[in-house]
């Protein structure tokens, strides 16, 4: 019998929800993740994080579809163009048209739905307020408050049988320092996928935001991206 405490993990086939992913069984909870088939443009991460759980060796690894293409409003989910060769002083300010309205609110709450019925306390995202693209959904107020509903908005926690923790572990760390932190603990960066528009192999950009935070963090490192 499994003596390891259940958590779920948002895996998105990405570099950041990679070292999350092994960040929780580094810290000996039974992994549980789980992805979501948004209709990204990108989508071909969906396939990096099937290879990447399998990697890692999860409980179970959930692919959840959901047609967030429906509301648009992103580069991600409808025809709006793809930013490119953005330099760094842009990608630092403002909120581009990559972010999708209301995405890790979403997401979280799946992720809460599934941890609820499983007897999970514990979720992880692998949201980051340092180098990122000004989303505000991966800020540290995004994650209390996320933390605090789930604990309003559950039976479980209503009737106090669990008490929600989400974990962002990656939440004050540079690309840099997060790319350090995987290799320590094994991940393979080459399964990974961070690019928002890869060509029809998987082969990334080079020029979208994700590319070149991608690019410069493992400059940064002093880590060559296999």
């Amino acid at each position: 019998m499994n003596s390891h405490p259940r958590a779920v993990a948002l895996l998105s086939g990405g570099l950041d929800s990679a070292v999350v992913l092994a960040i929780a069984r580094e810290q000996g909870f039974d992994v549980h993740a789980l992805t979501l088939d948004y209709g990204q443009r990108h989508v071909l991460e969906i396939d990096r994080a099937r290879k990447i759980a399998a990697r890692l060796g999860v409980a179970r690894h959930m692919v959840q579809q959901i047609d967030m293409r429906a509301f648009g409003g992103s580069a991600l989910t409808s025809g709006i163009a793809v930013p490119k060769d953005r330099r760094a002083d842009e990608i630092a300010h403002g909120i581009p048209v990559t972010y999708v309205p209301a995405r890790n609110t979403i997401f979280l709450s799946f992720a809460l739905a599934w941890a609820e019925v499983l007897g999970a306390s514990d979720i992880f995202i692998g949201v980051n307020a340092l180098d990122y693209s000004g989303y505000p959904d991966c800020r540290p107020e995004f994650v209390e408050a996320f933390e605090k509903l789930a604990n309003l908005a559950t039976r479980a926690g209503v009737e106090g049988r669990q008490r929600f923790k989400v974990h962002a572990p990656l939440i004050r760390m540079t690309k840099a320092e997060i790319i350090r932190r995987g290799q320590e603990l094994g991940v393979d960066f080459a399964l990974t996928l961070s690019c928002y528009d890869p060509g029809p192999t998987g082969t990334p950009c080079g020029r979208c935001d994700a590319c070149l935070l991608r690019a410069r963090g493992f400059a940064e490192a002093g880590i060559c991206d296999a």
